[in-house]
């Protein structure tokens, strides 16, 4: 199985059990804290994460499968590459994971893919595939099965590969020997915690997603609050401080696959620049990409945010701030209340 899961791309796989019992009560308590904001899927389906069997009736093991993402050019310095773009406030910056295909996409299919070779050796069995797409404990079921352990910013770390990875899984009613759990490298180290711009991490292993940058620029539907405007910088969809401060991953693996290589526009460019895109042209360039499910809205408020803060931080003589202005009085009129509030708050800055 290893063997058929590495053809497909996939580093490693493992083997969990079913009974997530003690987890239970720290999905409770980040619930009830709030922490998990407008992402009210979470507390939809309540408890039921930690608990496979009722998801996925006559579930009996659960494989896990771990995959790298860093482009297959990436170089050996990229932490620093990464963290040199937030010293360019006019430049957008987008998480590493979202600059090439949508890795739901690219993991379900090979899951599938997997499970049929396995079908076909052992013959048919019930099974289901999660790539991020359910009520699944994904970090919890990652763990105990030896992908890695959890580090204090909340992510899988490996001391082979860091944090720079997917995670998916397969349910199955097959009786598998569970793959041994790893010990935790952290130690003393808090630098994901120290790092985090708005102070998300509030506690080893405990984020609250109210405060967190991916949180806000890609699954927060609304007004961003004002207060954090100013700490998310020139970071437009995700954020990836935590890990790029992280020492475990200079160890990150580069992806065989070239769905995830970076997409022309999506790697240094300037904020003038996506701001301009229209919906059509942000619909064509984020196509089959994780970042068009946030649509051209949200775009426009998470840049606009950018722009304001690329204007309180270049010099006054620096003519990229007029760019900056015209390109924001340009959208001042935008049909969406969301657009003008935080394009107005921009101009303000």
């Amino acid at each position: 199985m290893r063997a058929w899961a590495n053809e497909l791309g996939f580093s490693q796989i493992g083997v969990a059990g079913v009974d997530l019992a003690s987890a239970e009560a720290g999905l409770q308590a980040w619930l009830d804290n709030g922490f998990h904001g407008q992402m009210d899927y979470m507390a939809a389906h309540g408890l039921k994460r930690a608990r496979p069997a009722e998801l996925v009736p006559g579930t009996v093991s659960v494989i896990t499968a771990r995959m790298d993402y860093l482009p297959r050019n990436t170089p050996e310095n990229w932490q620093e590459i990464e963290w040199a773009r937030q010293s360019r406030p006019a430049e957008g910056v987008i998480s590493v994971y979202a600059r090439g295909r949508d890795y739901h996409k690219v993991l379900r299919s090979r899951l599938q893919k997997l499970q049929e070779r396995i079908a076909e050796a052992i013959g048919p069995f019930g099974h289901r595939v999660f790539t991020d797409s359910a009520p699944v404990l994904e970090a919890e079921l990652a763990s105990r099965s030896g992908q890695g352990w959890r580090g204090k910013h909340t992510l899988i770390l490996s001391r082979e590969a860091g944090s720079m990875f997917f995670l998916g899984e397969i349910y199955v009613d097959l009786a598998l020997a569970p793959t041994e759990p790893v010990t935790s490298h952290c130690g003393s180290c808090q630098a994901c915690m120290d790092v985090c711009p708005t102070q998300a991490i509030v506690g080893p292993k405990r984020l609250d997603a109210r405060r967190c940058i991916s949180y806000l620029t890609i699954e927060h539907p609304g007004s961003i609050d004002e207060e954090l405007r100013p700490l998310i910088g020139n970071r437009i969809y995700g954020c990836d401080d935590c890990q790029s401060i992280c020492p475990w991953n200079k160890f990150a693996g580069r992806s065989e696959l070239p769905d995830f290589d970076a997409r022309d526009g999506l790697t240094g460019a300037g904020l003038v620049q996506l701001f301009a895109w229209s919906e059509a042209e942000f619909l064509r360039r984020t196509e089959g990409g994780p970042i068009r499910r946030i649509g051209h809205v949200r775009w426009l408020r998470n840049v606009a945010v950018a722009m304001g803060n690329a204007l309180s931080q270049l010099s006054p003589s620096d003519p990229l701030r007029d760019q900056l202005r015209s390109a924001l009085s340009a959208r001042a009129t935008h049909p969406e209340p969301l657009v003008r509030e935080h394009v107005e708050w921009a101009l303000g800055r």
